[in-house]
């Protein structure tokens, strides 16, 4: 059984849902999403609750339950919230500036870094905070991570790009030898 798969998802006023089998589509103020559910997985509507139903027996079925239901829970959050990640640029002569729609990074190469703005995705930038925003949490995420992806915080000074609030394990650096004379 499982616990999360068993949860009724609450639907928050002004979020509709649509189901035609296989696909579940849910529409709110900011957007509207839609997902293939599994065919060992029924979804149901009940007044103001959506209710996640396994059908198989197979031993996929229980992970495929609980998976689908966090899926689902996630786009009715989207659709009425939106989601939101925040990066910092750490660096001496490290910036984030946008350009149309493209977010226009130097970070220390020979050349700007230029990454292309995916559908559905707002990217934000101020001073040395990167704000990227949507309402998918998994396409959210994918961009934040493919942003962090471009120059990874480095151990020894802590230069590169990473999630606000993420602690980033720092090593010593070389140890100056005491002179015997």
């Amino acid at each position: 059984m499982s616990k999360i798969g068993k949860k009724p998802i609450e639907i928050p006023q002004g979020v509709t849902i649509a189901i035609d089998a296989p696909f579940v589509k849910i529409t709110g103020p900011k957007g509207e999403l839609s997902f293939k559910v599994p065919r060992e997985i029924e979804v149901k509507l009940d007044e103001k609750q959506l209710l996640i139903l396994p059908i198989g027996k197979s031993k996929k079925v229980p992970a495929l339950w609980g998976t689908t239901r966090a899926i689902i829970a996630n786009m009715v959050s989207g659709v009425e919230k939106g989601f939101e990640k925040k990066l910092e640029v750490e660096g001496v002569g490290f910036k984030a500036q946008l350009q149309g729609n493209d977010l226009v990074l130097s970070l220390g190469f020979s050349h700007p870094v230029i990454f292309k703005t995916p559908e559905g995705i707002k990217i934000g930038v101020e001073k040395n905070t990167i704000t990227v925003s949507g309402i998918s949490l998994e396409v959210v995420g994918q961009t934040a991570a493919n942003i962090r992806a471009l120059k990874k915080p480095e151990p020894y000074k802590g230069k590169g790009i990473h999630y606000a609030g993420e602690v980033i394990r720092r090593k010593a650096g070389k140890k100056v030898a005491g002179s015997t004379s």
